[in-house]
Parts: structure tokens; C-alpha cells; sequence
């Protein structure tokens, strides 16, 4: 006989507050649980599991990544498949699901399992679980196995049929361990369903810091097994077997760390000490103790926290550090820093050169203020004598313009022989007479008054623009008369993308000439005409180079075209974002086509042809090409793409101090380089240091200067989060350059004088330009 009872169901509100107890469990009746809204009833069908045939969970797991049982399709390609009939299941309640997924999960009670089948399983319903379904309380359900996109489970949603029995013991958490020439994920699979916790041995790292997740609409970070991820293109060329390799071994060493609520702004559910002063989080870190339940949805295996860690538990494998001294036998730095959008026009600065369309950076006084204050405290650290900067609003170079804001507040924080100045080009290279370019934001350049001397005036490098009118190419099918095939058209729509121009300024040190060229390549977010004809224009291109990688290569070339008859020192910095191996790098150093296996790729036209993958051999490489039609400085450039066989020599001098594993970036939870300093053969002789100073690319972004989503958290003005690229210093050996005595101070005494450092700052810095070694090179 069958019984129907309507039992309460209840829906969880956004929780205001949190555990306050470490290691708690969260799924225990705590704060988490108590904010609670409107109750929806639905009808559960009470069962009777007493003498049925009960199957075990381990069975329904099965020891392959899909369930036996689940064998009979739901639609064509949906992803969904069911058992042929509904089972009996039996087990222990573990964990409440109640917002990122609605049911419970159950674990096995006793029985013979295998170590290769997980103990637990899901159980969906269609909104949240009745109360009496609670942590260590028996269930019995029956439904069908479902096996939806990935998640093994027992689907209740429609009729949901449950017993609920007596309280037992909650099974402990089994330690998450990954054997020896097994992935991440084979290892995940294993459990399942299962509440892990971690140790040390489970060698887990933070791989993408904790902040918002477009991909599901929420706030979480990502964890991989023993170290954090780099990206693939960084140390291999795109589509080499080596390249292919590391994106797959990426793929499966990936696990998000979730909360079952949303996060409120700011907070961090499973981490109540979280700030970022002393209970910080950073990339590469070693987390332990944390105990969650293992899911899989949307292409992601899951690990859903179920109680609250602290600092202790975090262990970073490259913690916060002040900037490095210049480096022995150094007599020069360079430094190149990116500092995501400063811009001004907002709060009295003048309007950029799109005339207010683009307005980007801090949306109140007091986020520019941070946000100002937090560059200006990095930029005194560097201690830098050149300093090209990137994301600078592009609104002139007069009183009210951002980079003579910066400047201002930069040079209240130091004594007058230390101040820069930043370099203006002349106005016939200024476009509409005030700009730098025609895009909202700009490069700049400064440099430290008593160290280098301009040498005539800068000069500007235009980039090339792409603009492709709607409906001139067609990548759709073409008519066959063989086989009756008809023409299906795809024509393109209209593509208008620009790049922003280079800075260049010729320096004397001594008898010694530097130039130093400041840029910042277009950005691999929308996409170009290319990624069109490769139907790649929603998604990420195949080659993992990003959207408009050939438009960034022929930036690359009019770049090493524009400065190859420089004489002297060379130094090209900036944000070229593209990773270490990608075209645009090897374009501007060792490329050389001659020394590639391109396959039966057609390589007599850009863009390129792929090889057949079903009748030719995989290629090792592909060809380097340019982007078509493109103009320069408003005259035709190239209308068709054109392919580069050679490289231009340069030296990536990051990778020649450092090796190809350097980053200064985070972006999906992989590690690598976007930010460089390449030089010429002359320069490279003179490079004593590299660095990749770690102050952002490892950091939440909830520490930047926005205010926008990080609710109540308390900001710093410390140079962590300044930005979210990392800034490169370069050491240079140029014996007697600049050599600056040891200021004496006088401190303003001014109430509020822009900064943060004041005095105590002002006088260290001093000391430490004092103490700047000028030892000739042993």
C-alpha cells in the first residue's frame, strides 16, 4: 500500500550571515541554514524499503566515468540518459543540497566495495529537501538512475518516493588521494558523490584565485593537483604535440571549489577570516582541511564545501613579497605595469578621445582614490628609472589628464631628485591634436629626471586597424553537382577593430643610447574577421591563441618593421597579450617556418586551411599569418593576409633570464606571460635581472580598487591588487648611470597629500636609492 504525506519543502534565501565556527559543518543546522523564505509543499510518496530489492550505490557508479545503469537516451545529443527501471537505493544522508544543486546526497552503508566505484550518489529533487532530511539520518529512495551531462544520480524531481529512517553515524569524509599516473579527474570520478576532505597528501593548490565565474554566474575559485596550471601556448607553440598535450593534462587536473549558497558580495562561505591584510588567499597555494561533496555540472567536476577553513589552512608556496632590489652589478631599471584602466574624465579629468563613449576604471571618487593610492605605492616600490604604463585613459597630456594625475600623486610621495616625468609627443604626432591614438585608453612612458636624458623627441608607432565591410566572404557550404549538394551561404557580418599605438623615446645613459618602446597589443576577448572564418567567433579559437591572434601578428610586424633601424639599445615593453610561445612572440624573436612540419596544411593562402584530420597526417605547427584586410594610418595595409617565414631576431629577455614557466597573468586558472621585455642583441648583454614581481596575477580581484561587488570586505592600499597584471622589473648594467646620492628629507606637512607612504616612505626610499650598488659587472 502506498501512502501519500505532504511534507514541507523550504527554499533558501541569499545568507547574510556565516559560521563562525572553524571546520564547522556547514550542513549542519548553523547560520547558513537559518535565513530562510517561503516554504513550497510538494507531495512525497512514502515507501516501504523493508523488504525490497535494494541496489547498491556502488553498482549505480559503476567503475567507468557514466553509469552502467543508465543506458536508454533522453532526446538526440542531450547528454541525458536513463536506467530502464526505477531501483531501491539505500544509504546514509551526508550532505543537504539547497541552491547550487536542489536534493541530497547518500552514502553506502557497509557492504563489499570495489576502490575503484564511488560510495555515493546525488539524489535530485525538485526544490529542497524536506527538513526531517537531515546529515546522518537513513533514507531509502526509489527512481531511475540518471546520468545527466556528466552527474551520476537518482532522479526524484517529478515523483519523488522516499523513506526516511532512524539516525545512524555520519560517515567521516574519505581523503581525497591521487595515485601516481592517474589524473585529477579518473581520481575524482572514484568518489563521486562522496564527502572528500583534503590533506596534505591530496596536494591540492589554488589554480584561479577566488572571484566571479561567468561560466555559471557565481562567485568560486579553482584548484588543481599538485601545483597551479600553466597555460599551454605559453612553453609550446599553438598546435604542437606538446601544446596539445598540456591543454588535455590542463583539462583534467581542474576541480572548482563551490559554496551550495551564492556568496554574498565579498565573502567567501567556507572562509570567514578571509581579508586582505592577513587572511589572504593566493595562486599556487596548498589548501588542506576542507571537506566538501564531489559533483560534476557544467563541465566541471565540483568540490561543494560543507565546512569552513581558516589561514592556517592555506599554505602559499610563494607568499606576498616586497619588491626586489635592484640587482647586484644593476646601474638601471625598467619597469612595465599595466594598471588596469586609470581613468579620470569621470571625476574632473578631461574627456578621452571617444568623447565619453568608453568610459572604464573606478565608477566613484573613492575607488579612483584606491585605486590611485594602491598604483602610486607599487610604482614607488619598483623603484624604477623608466616606467611604460599600459590602461591609462587616452585624455591628453595637459593638467586634467590621467597620466598628470598620476604623475602628481606619484611625486608627492618622493623627494624632488627622484621624480619622474612623463613623456608628451610632439604635437604633430598627437592625434586630433591632443591623443595618443584613437582608442580610449594609451600607452605612457615615464622616467626619473636625474637618472636618463631624452634624446629628441618621442615618436609614435600606429597600428594597424582592421576594417571588413559586411557580406564580402562567405564560409558556408558550396554547391556540389555530384551530389546534389546546394550552396548554403554564411556570409560575414561587418568587423571595425583597432589597436593602440606604441610609444617609443630614445634615452642617453652615459655614452650609452636606450630606447624604449612601450606597447599594448589588442586584447584576446572579441573577435576578429579570422575567428569568423574559422567559426571560432563565439568560442575559443581551436589553437588556444585567443580571438584575433593574426591581427596581434601583424601589430608584431609593423612593430619589428618600425624599429629595426634603431641604433643602439633596444628595449620593447608592455602588454603584448599573447602567451610566451604564441605567434605574435615568436614573430618578433626566433620563428623561422623553415624548421616546421606544417603537415598537409594548405599553406599558400591566409587565412590558412586546416589539414584533413580524417585522411592527413596531424600537423606539428601551423603557419604564422597576418590579418587581412587592414588598414594603416587610414591607408590599405594588406587586403589579404600574409604568412611570415622568418622571425626578426629579437631577444624575449624574460625567457632568457628565466625560462619559459615565468607569468605574469592568471586567466582561467592557467599561468603565463602577457607582459614583456624584448630586446636587441646590444641590450641583452646588458640585462642583469628579470622579474616578474607577484603582486596581482596571484591575488583575489575582490582586493582591486572596485567596490562594485565586494559588498562589506575592508580594501588596503597595499600594492597587492593593484592591478591585475603583474609588473616586470629589467636590471640593466650601465655602469655610472644616474648615480643619485641620498637626499636629505624634508617632509610636507600637508594633511592630505595624495598617498599613502608619507614620511616613514619617503625616507626609506630615500635610503634604498642610496644604497643602489654600482659595482662594475665581476
Amino acid at each position: 500500500m502506498v501512502c501519500r504525506t505532504k511534507l514541507t519543502m523550504t527554499s533558501l534565501a541569499l545568507a547574510t550571515m556565516l559560521p563562525s565556527m572553524a571546520h564547522a559543518d556547514m550542513n549542519s543546522r548553523n547560520p547558513l541554514n537559518e535565513v530562510l523564505t517561503n516554504t513550497i509543499a510538494i507531495e512525497i510518496e512514502t515507501i516501504d524499503c523493508s523488504n525490497s530489492v535494494l541496489t547498491p550505490i556502488y553498482d549505480v557508479q559503476g567503475t567507468e566515468s557514466t553509469s552502467p545503469l543508465a543506458t536508454i537516451e533522453e532526446g538526440v545529443d542531450t547528454g541525458v540518459f536513463y536506467s530502464e527501471h526505477a531501483i531501491n537505493v539505500k544509504g546514509v544522508v551526508t550532505a543537504r543540497g539547497e541552491e547550487l544543486l536542489k536534493g541530497f546526497y547518500l552514502k553506502e552503508v557497509g557492504g563489499e566495495n570495489s576502490p575503484f566505484s564511488s560510495d555515493g550518489i546525488f539524489v535530485a529533487l525538485s526544490d529542497i529537501a524536506p527538513e526531517a532530511i537531515q546529515p546522518g539520518v537513513e533514507v531509502c529512495v526509489q527512481g531511475k538512475v540518471k546520468e545527466d551531462n556528466g552527474l551520476t544520480q537518482i532522479d526524484l524531481s517529478i515523483e519523488p518516493k522516499i523513506e526516511i529512517g532512524g539516525a545512524i553515524a555520519i560517515p567521516e569524509p574519505v581523503l581525497l588521494f591521487v595515485s601516481d599516473g592517474e589524473s585529477l579527474t579518473i581520481a575524482l570520478e572514484r568518489v563521486e558523490g562522496m564527502k572528500i576532505k583534503l590533506d596534505i597528501n591530496s596536494d591540492m593548490h589554488v589554480s584561479r584565485n577566488f572571484g566571479y565565474d561567468g561560466s555559471v554566474g557565481r562567485n568560486n575559485l579553482m584548484l588543481s593537483h599538485k601545483g597551479s596550471l600553466i597555460k599551454a601556448t605559453q612553453v609550446s607553440p599553438a598546435l604542437s604535440n606538446a601544446a596539445i598535450a598540456i591543454e588535455t593534462a590542463n583539462k583534467a587536473n581542474r576541480l572548482i571549489l563551490e559554496s551550495d549558497i551564492k556568496a554574498p558580495d565579498g565573502v567567501i562561505p567556507y572562509f570567514n577570516d578571509f581579508n586582505a591584510q592577513t587572511a589572504y588567499i593566493r595562486v599556487g597555494d596548498r589548501l588542506t582541511s576542507l571537506e566538501g561533496m564531489v559533483s560534476f555540472s557544467d563541465g566541471e567536476y565540483r568540490l561543494i564545501a560543507t565546512n569552513t577553513v581558516t589561514a592556517a589552512d592555506f599554505t602559499h608556496a610563494h607568499d606576498r613579497e616586497a619588491a626586489p632590489e635592484i640587482a647586484e652589478h644593476a646601474d638601471l631599471r625598467v619597469a612595465s605595469f599595466n594598471v588596469l584602466n586609470f581613468f579620470t574624465s569621470g571625476f574632473g579629468g578631461h574627456e578621452n578621445v571617444t568623447q565619453g563613449d568608453d568610459i572604464r576604471g573606478a565608477k566613484t571618487a573613492a575607488d579612483l582614490e584606491l585605486q590611485r593610492t594602491k598604483i602610486v605605492n607599487a610604482l614607488v616600490e619598483m623603484n624604477a628609472d623608466i616606467i611604460g604604463l599600459m590602461e591609462i585613459e587616452n585624455n591628453g597630456f595637459g593638467d586634467n589628464s590621467a597620466i598628470q594625475d598620476l604623475l602628481n600623486a606619484l611625486n608627492k610621495e618622493l623627494a624632488k631628485e627622484l621624480a619622474y616625468q612623463f613623456i608628451e609627443v610632439a604635437p604633430s604626432d598627437k592625434y586630433q591634436g591632443a591623443y595618443l591614438g584613437t582608442d580610449s585608453i594609451m600607452v605612457g612612458l615615464l622616467y626619473r629626471l636625474e637618472t636618463v636624458s631624452p634624446v629628441n623627441d618621442a615618436f609614435v608607432i600606429a597600428m594597424p586597424e582592421q576594417h571588413v565591410i559586411a557580406e564580402v566572404a562567405d564560409r558556408g557550404v558550396a554547391a556540389n553537382a555530384d551530389n546534389g549538394t546546394e550552396a548554403e551561404p554564411d556570409l560575414n557580418p561587418a568587423f571595425d577593430q583597432s589597436q593602440r599605438y606604441s610609444l617609443g623615446q630614445t634615452f642617453s645613459i652615459n655614452e650609452d643610447s636606450l630606447t624604449v618602446v612601450v606597447n599594448h597589443f589588442k586584447s584576446k576577448g572579441s573577435a576578429c574577421f579570422e575567428d569568423w572564418v574559422d567559426s571560432s567567433e563565439f568560442s575559443d579559437p581551436s589553437d588556444l591563441q585567443g580571438h584575433c591572434n593574426e591581427f596581434r601578428v601583424s601589430a608584431a610586424k609593423i612593430l619589428a618593421e618600425s624599429v629595426k633601424s634603431i641604433e643602439g639599445d633596444l628595449l620593447i615593453i608592455g602588454d603584448l597579450n599573447s602567451y610566451g610561445m604564441e605567434d605574435p612572440i615568436r614573430v618578433l624573436t626566433d620563428y623561422d617556418a623553415s624548421e616546421l612540419d606544417f603537415g598537409a596544411a594548405d599553406t599558400s593562402v591566409c587565412p590558412l586551411k586546416a589539414a584533413n584530420s580524417t585522411t592527413d597526417p596531424a600537423p606539428t605547427a601551423q603557419p604564422i599569418c597576418t590579418a587581412s584586410w587592414t588598414t594603416l594610418e587610414g591607408n590599405v595595409y594588406e587586403r589579404e593576409g600574409s604568412k611570415i617565414d622568418k622571425g626578426y631576431g629579437l631577444i624575449n629577455l624574460n625567457r632568457q633570464e628565466n625560462g619559459l614557466t615565468t607569468y605574469s597573468y592568471n586567466y582561467n586558472g592557467e599561468n603565463g606571460s602577457l607582459d614583456y621585455a624584448i630586446g636587441n642583441e646590444s641590450l641583452a648583454d646588458k640585462v642583469v635581472s628579470v622579474i616578474d614581481w607577484h603582486i596581482n596575477s596571484t591575488e583575489s580581484n575582490l582586493f582591486e580598487y572596485s567596490s562594485q561587488y565586494t559588498g562589506t570586505l575592508k580594501k588596503e592600499e597595499n600594492v597587492y591588487s593593484s592591478s591585475d597584471h603583474d609588473p616586470l622589473l629589467i636590471d640593466l648594467y650601465y655602469p655610472d648611470a644616474g648615480t643619485i646620492e641620498t637626499p636629505e628629507i624634508t617632509p610636507k606637512a600637508e594633511e592630505d597629500d595624495g598617498g599613502s607612504l608619507q614620511f616613514m616612505g619617503i625616507a626609506l626610499l630615500a635610503l634604498f636609492s642610496g644604497l643602489r650598488r654600482r659595482a662594475s659587472r665581476l
